[in-house]
């Protein structure tokens, strides 16, 4: 049978919508491309839309969603999605990918200074917008979809058609100079985190945290950090999927995606603070903490800009499927 529409859509709206946006119009969380944009359909493969999907972007705010990295998706809910993404396509798909650019990464250096550091970041990575620099992403976008992009642009994701600006030279260069930053991503299997509620609440013999939250219900990172520091009784609830957890979380948070949360509300006190956080920076905690707000815990709240501010004040982050 073929691809399931009417359930790709129902994956999209609980799993991606919150972030790439309802209609696929993207940015409703940091990084979050649109979806929609038809140059992008137009020259993104089933392949590249797939793989995206199934082992995400690592080091960003894309999980991996198929169920071998710990995500909810089987291969058919993939598929299922992919085809649901596909029905908002408005332009005929075009064969760019033989494309072979004539290039230096040298003098691409310095357009690149000039025309995309603003939005990508030092290398691609850690900017405002998507990485372009991540080891899934250039292991699957061609040459061609690089010259594409760059050519036509993101017009309505402020990214500018850089076809009447720059040179095919210059355009070259930056495609040399992009495909420079590519690393083989990483392979084998990895070891999941497993949810163990004994150990889910942290100084059990602490004091409560005392927390001022702001006017959409948050709290500082600094806040936190202090009651961790205090040892302070309270669950930290890492929101994201697993995938991102395993690459780093705050020490001895619990791995619960945001979309599973309601499976375990039976092993959470309302007498006990819990503190959601994820990384884009509080769409994926905030539907945690409502999950938890709507069942009646009162002692609820989101870390405000996320796992990225806890690790920019150098707070303490563990790797690998431990709390």
């Amino acid at each position: 049978t073929g691809p399931d529409l009417e359930a790709g859509a129902a994956h999209y709206a609980r799993y991606c919508s919150l972030c790439h946006g309802d209609e696929g119009e993207g940015y409703k969380a940091d990084q979050a491309n649109a979806l929609n944009h038809p140059e992008f359909l137009a020259t993104a493969t089933d392949d590249f839309i797939r793989h995206a999907i199934v082992r995400g972007r690592p080091g960003t705010t894309m999980s991996a969603w198929h169920q071998d990295a710990g995500g909810p998706l089987d291969d058919k809910g993939v598929e299922d999605l992919v085809a649901f993404i596909r029905t908002w396509e408005q332009l005929e798909p075009l064969d760019v990918h033989d494309y072979v650019p004539e290039g230096e990464a040298d003098r691409g250096e310095t357009i690149y200074e000039i025309r995309c550091f603003s939005c990508h970041g030092d290398e691609g990575k850690n900017g405002l917008f998507m990485s372009i620099s991540n080891p899934e992403f250039l292991a699957t976008a061609s040459d061609g979809y690089l010259q594409h992009a760059l050519y036509v642009g993101r017009e309505s994701a402020g990214m500018p058609a850089f076809g009447p600006l720059l040179t095919p030279q210059q355009i070259d260069d930056l495609i040399v100079l992009i495909r420079s930053w590519q690393v083989d991503p990483e392979e084998g299997p990895v070891e999941l985190p497993v949810f163990d509620p004994s150990t889910m609440v942290l100084n059990p013999d602490g004091a409560d945290p005392e927390f001022v939250l702001d006017d959409e219900g948050r709290v500082s990172v600094d806040q936190v950090e202090a009651a961790y520091d205090a040892k302070a009784k309270m669950v930290l609830l890492d929101a994201r999927l697993p995938s991102e957890y395993l690459h780093g979380h705050i020490t001895g948070a619990i791995s619960m995606p945001f979309y599973s949360v309601e499976e375990y509300l039976d092993s959470f006190s309302k007498d006990v603070w819990v503190i959601a956080y994820c990384a884009c920076p509080h769409a994926e905690s905030g539907v945690a903490a409502d999950t938890l707000k709507d069942a009646g815990y009162t002692k609820v709240t989101v870390i405000d800009e996320g796992f990225d501010a806890w690790v920019e004040d150098e707070y303490p982050v563990t790797e690998g499927p431990k709390p």
